[in-house]
């Protein structure tokens, strides 16, 4: 099969981008030739290594631009002529559907980030794919039908972008407690701030550690240095090894508001922490509805400190959490999201047919 991926570009620390990245190597490894047309990025040398074919095709939105962007995407698909077009992001899917309609060729959408308000617009494909059932409800809920969409939970475990990356924990002081994530109010690292203040007294020997960078880094910054527990919180900026972080870690906090599927579940998974995240989205989904994480509700400091102090105070219950990480983690695979989207391809091609 001939797997033409289209988004706005492949550099790192965007979820959506890692999701079709690792999707693409693995349709490689599978037998397809697959190749990404998007604007480039630092991540189309993985591409290539792997035998994923690299296209430039404009996303520029702007009033003097957008139409060169309809005609250079099309101009893609006459060229490369794929029997499947995947579109990751709304500016994709648009730029898409006119060629795919005059060409007939199957266009299916992923929906990754289903709280922005174009996500509507990813119905514009043949088939739709949810990246979690709570991602399905809420597309269902704007008028998609329900006959058109598939979920596809994300998961990284085994994926090409994983190779080679190092697997020596970082050295952190202990308990140590990681967020990794985007610095914007949708991550709700400001929770997590005022619950380890209330958790620190506890146990002084708590560390928290927060890896990533963003628009709001400065105000949270200044949030935490305003804390009694200040000394006891690191601000590591974005990071190319998150993972070492991840295994260095006793436990790991994904304090979302909204949080459609995240990949850093699945890697804090693979690395063994004490998982705490909050009951929003498709995050109680990649926890095993609680089962291989703590759940919490979002915007819950009170909750959230409590479970830190639960974790952090008890030995015997922060072993328990890190071996129940692990449960059901093969569901977690790049192997099952390829083979699941391979079937959404063959039924979006049965449809458009």
């Amino acid at each position: 099969m001939r797997i033409l991926h289209l988004l706005n570009h492949t550099r790192r620390l965007n979820g959506h981008v890692h999701a079709a990245v690792d999707l693409a190597c693995r349709q490689v490894q599978l037998g397809h030739q697959v190749a990404v047309g998007s604007q480039g990025g630092d991540l189309d040398a993985l591409l290539r290594s792997n035998g994923v074919e690299t296209i430039f095709a404009s996303h520029d939105r702007g009033p003097d631009q957008v139409l060169k962007s309809f005609l250079g995407c099309g101009g893609v698909l006459r060229r490369w002529r794929p029997d499947i077009v995947h579109a990751h992001m709304m500016t994709s899917a648009v730029l898409a559907w006119p060629s795919c309609k005059l060409l007939r060729m199957p266009l299916v959408t992923t929906v990754h980030n289903e709280f922005e308000k174009g996500a509507i617009l990813m119905g514009l494909g043949n088939r739709v794919i949810a990246v979690s059932g709570a991602v399905a409800s809420s597309m269902r809920r704007r008028g998609i039908a329900g006959s058109r969409i598939d979920v596809v939970l994300n998961g990284t475990i085994g994926s090409a972008r994983m190779r080679g990356r190092s697997e020596e924990p970082q050295n952190l002081d202990h308990p140590a407690i990681v967020f990794v994530g985007g610095l914007h109010p949708r991550k709700g690292l400001p929770d997590l701030l005022r619950a380890f203040d209330a958790a620190f007294p506890h146990n002084p020997a708590m560390r928290l550690y927060v890896v990533g960078g963003g628009p709001h880094q400065d105000a949270y910054e200044r949030t935490a240095r305003a804390l009694p527990c200040a000394d006891a919180i690191t601000f590591a900026g974005p990071r190319d090894d998150p993972y070492r972080w991840m295994l260095g870690a006793d436990i790991f906090v994904l304090p979302s508001h909204a949080d459609p599927a995240p990949l850093v579940l699945s890697e804090a998974r693979e690395a063994g922490c004490a998982i705490i995240g909050t009951n929003v989205d498709g995050i109680p989904e990649l926890l095993e509805a609680g089962r291989a994480g703590i759940l919490v509700p979002p915007g819950d400091c009170d909750a959230l400190a409590r479970a830190l102090i639960a974790l952090t105070t008890d030995p015997a219950q922060l072993s328990e959490w890190r071996a129940k990480s692990q449960l059901n983690l093969d569901h977690l695979r790049i192997d099952r999201v390829a083979e699941e989207t391979l079937a959404v391809y063959r039924r979006a091609a049965g449809g458009a047919g």
